[in-house]
């Protein structure tokens, strides 16, 4: 997510560890280095320059905090200034409400309104959807699969052309679903007749929140496009798609400041379940390096059952094979490897290439190894030496290498996981806690 703008905001800040204290070329430099970080990913010049003003402001007038180094100092004062560009969280709430989407065609909308609908569906709520795009073929069928998917009830009509009449029949055959979601139409730019169906749409819906959707490779197209949705219906949330691709992301974040509306959620995987709920401190967090535990947390406790996984164990890196083996089946349910470690305080630690080459493929396979293994081996691995090795391989129809293979990943994960106890800038210096209580504004 954001990759490049995240590598660059932390090897900047890296520059004012040790310095004692804060010298106007020191915050010169690191200014110019954040202008050239977000200018790259596609953040709005004018934006840029406003953030670039107050963090040069604050690092020089402001007093440094008593038992805060230098780079904390900064690094807080970026972070709060990040999160003031991206602005607030939307409210999400758990009540009977209608949803209108907008967006153009390509950015993601339909999958995204089937991801909507699974999100307040987890969340014990009644969705249906209504399928009022009648411009793109095969719309219908889309979102309708998608939607059978996870049992969401989804309204529409292929024959008919006439978005408006489809979605007034849906409000009535779905009258009896505590929230609604309606799909409109994108087209490859913002045609005047477009608007007024939009427009027409919100009119006849009586939508509780109008969310737009927006591609976050968009670039500097998406400010004009949030401007003109907003001029028309009044968007008051916006959803990026496809953050977890190579796509700078930053003109999606400029384009969610037209609107002043806030970031309502953000789309990173493929799966019906791959819909983040957006939190501003969290996400600049992880960008920064310094993880995002609130996140980890509710992915954790949606996707895994208390005694599927030790997660205590897992923060403290002290764990075994047999913990292993919950653990990977349990990071199996909660996504990419990665994007879980992104959520981890690090710092500026460096994670090995291969804590993220495990495949699903490789996940079953380790199991089925594990599975031939006895319950003391599993609980103590020093114990396995090379007969031991051979009996496993021949248990499991494994290769000797594989088994050596996996045994070489535990050992992986177990040095990473140690390192996550202290793990932050500075090699484990950084008290990450002492510092988030201070992001709350406290001193």
């Amino acid at each position: 997510m954001l990759d490049n703008l995240s590598s660059s905001l932390k090897d900047a800040l890296k520059k004012l560890a040790g310095k004692t204290v804060v010298d106007r070329a020191a915050v010169d430099e690191l200014v110019k280095d954040l202008q050239r970080a977000l200018i790259s990913a596609d953040v709005n010049v004018k934006l840029v320059m406003e953030l670039s003003k107050a963090v040069r402001t604050r690092s020089l007038d402001e007093q440094l905090p008593k038992g805060t180094n230098v780079r904390e100092h900064v690094l807080r004062i970026v972070y709060q200034e990040l999160v003031r560009l991206v602005w607030a969280s939307t409210e999400v709430r758990l009540e009977p409400q209608t949803i209108l989407m907008a967006g153009l065609q390509g950015s993601g909308k339909t999958t995204t309104t089937a991801k909507l609908a699974r999100y307040f569906q987890k969340k014990g709520m009644k969705v249906a959807v209504i399928c009022a795009d009648t411009f793109r073929p095969g719309a219908y069928d889309q979102l309708n699969t998608l939607c059978t998917k996870i049992h969401v009830p989804c309204f529409g009509n292929p024959a008919e052309k006439d978005a408006l009449k489809i979605t007034r029949e849906g409000l009535v055959a779905l009258k009896d679903h505590e929230l609604i979601i309606v799909d409109t139409q994108g087209r490859h730019a913002l045609e005047a007749d477009l608007i007024q169906e939009i427009i027409d749409l919100n009119i006849i819906t009586k939508a509780t929140h109008r969310w737009l959707v927006i591609d976050a490779a968009l670039g500097q197209q998406a400010s004009e496009q949030a401007k003109r949705f907003h001029e028309a219906i009044g968007i008051d949330g916006v959803i990026i798609t496809k953050m977890d691709g190579t796509a700078k992301g930053g003109g999606a974040m400029s384009a969610v400041a037209e609107t002043k509306s806030g970031i309502a959620f953000i789309g990173a995987g493929e799966t019906i379940d791959d819909l983040e709920r957006f939190d501003a401190d969290g996400f600049i967090s992880r960008m920064l390096g310094m993880g995002d535990l609130k996140a980890l947390y509710e992915k954790a406790t949606e996707a895994i059952n208390a005694e599927d996984v030790d997660m205590n164990a897992m923060m403290k890196g002290k764990f075994t094979l047999r913990d292993m083996y919950k653990q990977l089946e349990a990071l199996n349910k909660m996504g990419p490897l990665k994007q879980i470690m992104g959520m981890l305080p690090l710092g500026n630690m460096e994670l090995p290439d291969g804590v993220y080459d495990v495949t699903s493929t490789k996940m079953l396979r380790y199991r089925i190894i594990m599975d031939s293994m006895t319950p003391k081996e599993l609980d103590e691995p020093t114990l396995i030496n090379s007969s031991r090795m051979s009996r496993i391989a021949h248990g499991s129809g494994a290769k000797p290498d594989e088994v050596r293979e996996l045994l070489k990943y535990f050992k992986t994960m177990q040095r990473t996981l140690k390192g996550l106890r202290g793990a932050g800038a500075g090699g484990g210096k950084f008290n990450m806690q002492r510092l988030m209580k201070r992001f709350s504004g406290q001193q």
